[in-house]
């Protein structure tokens, strides 16, 4: 059996000759998820100038060199307003994110203060009761982004929060990656979608919303070519039709040794695949390769790249996150594979591991540890809803409570 290591250091090789060369400029607005072909480099300082952080009364600091002065208040300035410059001896009404007049080092906030209103109705005093600090509640030009700086490298995959910093910088316009275009369809007479008949022996496709569901999150546009037959013709016919407009086609099912199972053969037929045992619990069983689109020779950009993943729900799934999300990445020019795990403590036993790597549902409680689901089967679909996240553990390995093990996220997982 291979390593999940081995073989993500195999189909990355591939996938990342094979990254997505169609770019696009999308409104900031409606980029959520998209992946930058192109970094975003500031058009201005962030703050463009020095700015109060709080509401309060900006004032030059020698000005008030003991508690309780009064000084007259010259103007008033709420943010958007830019004033003008501070005479010595004077103070400024100024509310948070203003831009700091001339001449002001230090704004004391307005709980430290006492106003004084002026009875003829002008803006009157104000009693400092503290001795400011140069420069306090003050939030200086190009603190948080300097002009020319990139914030958003290529390769980023755009939240909520990269949308702001785009935002902040002047970026109405994003250059991205196309969406990856995948062809998803099952394998198996046995399968019925949800609403049809149940027949002894039938089983609902729940692996045909898992993965869609799954692709989807990562930001792909998906073709979505429901069941397949189980014979060899209806195989590689989804398979051409699959290929001619996907970057990769996904399939569920079918990649056992089976002789009902007919994904193997026909991959083989209509272009290249590997077949492997991964060290890894769930999942064992994956397929990688590639099917070549009508009329092709074979290049690289002729090929739809092919992954099968296992039948069971949560072989399914988990192979789906490790395996599939990281050639994702790979093709839309993600620099990082995988993300790192975190370590957390256990708070469960875990005494008698597998031969292989493991990957545990299991969820982050009340107290920052981690709890177990506590039934592990492949095909128990109830453990990925109630979990955060899979525990990695390696081959082997006990785990008792108090232990510290390394804990993926599931949206870290996706990428989000």
């Amino acid at each position: 059996m291979l390593s999940l290591d081995e073989v993500l250091t195999r189909t990355l090789a591939v996938a990342r000759d094979r990254v997505i060369a169609e770019v696009e400029k999308v409104d900031t607005f409606d980029a959520l998820g998209r992946v930058l072909a192109r970094g975003v480099v500031s058009a201005l300082d962030v703050p463009p100038a020095d700015n109060t952080s709080m509401d309060g009364y900006a004032l030059r600091a020698a000005d008030v060199g003991a508690a309780g002065p009064v000084l007259p208040v010259s103007q008033r300035l709420p943010a958007g307003v830019v004033g003008l410059p501070l005479q010595p001896g004077s103070a400024v009404r100024i509310f948070t994110g203003a831009q700091l007049p001339a001449g002001a080092d230090a704004v004391v906030m307005q709980e430290q203060c006492q106003a004084l209103p002026d009875a003829g109705g002008g803006l009157g005093a104000v009693r400092v009761d503290v001795v400011p600090e140069p420069g306090q509640w003050i939030r200086r030009r190009g603190e948080d982004v300097q002009l020319g700086a990139e914030v958003l490298a290529a390769g980023a995959r755009l939240t909520p929060q990269a949308l702001g910093l785009a935002a902040s910088v002047g970026a109405s316009r994003l250059t991205v990656r196309r969406r990856p275009r995948v062809a998803l369809f099952s394998t198996g007479d046995e399968l019925v979608m949800p609403g049809e008949s149940l027949k002894p022996g039938a089983i609902y496709n729940s692996n045909r919303f898992t993965l869609r569901g799954l692709l989807q999150a990562a930001g792909c546009s998906v073709d979505d070519l429901g069941i397949v037959p189980d014979n060899l013709a209806a195989t590689r016919d989804a398979l051409r039709r699959a290929a001619l407009h996907s970057d990769l086609i996904l399939t569920s099912g079918g990649v056992s040794v089976g002789e009902e199972d007919h994904i193997k053969p026909a991959v083989k037929a209509e272009g290249w695949l590997e077949a492997w045992q991964v060290a890894m619990k769930p999942g064992k069983p994956l397929v990688f390769g590639a099917v070549r689109r009508e009329g092709s020779q074979g290049e690289n950009d002729s090929e739809a790249l092919f992954m099968g993943l296992p039948g069971n729900p949560v072989s399914s799934f988990v192979t789906f996150l490790l395996a599939v999300a990281p050639v994702l990445r790979a093709i839309q020019g993600c620099p990082t594979a995988m993300p790192t795990a975190l370590p957390l403590r256990a708070d469960f036993d875990w005494p008698r591991p597998d031969k292989r790597r493991e990957f545990l549902r299991a969820r982050v409680n009340a107290g920052g540890g981690l709890e177990l689901f506590p039934n592990q089967s492949s095909g128990v679909l109830t453990s990925a809803v109630w979990a955060d996240g899979l525990i990695d553990l390696p081959a082997l390995q006990p785990v008792q409570r108090g232990d510290t093990v390394q804990f993926l996220h599931f949206g870290d997982l996706l990428g989000r």
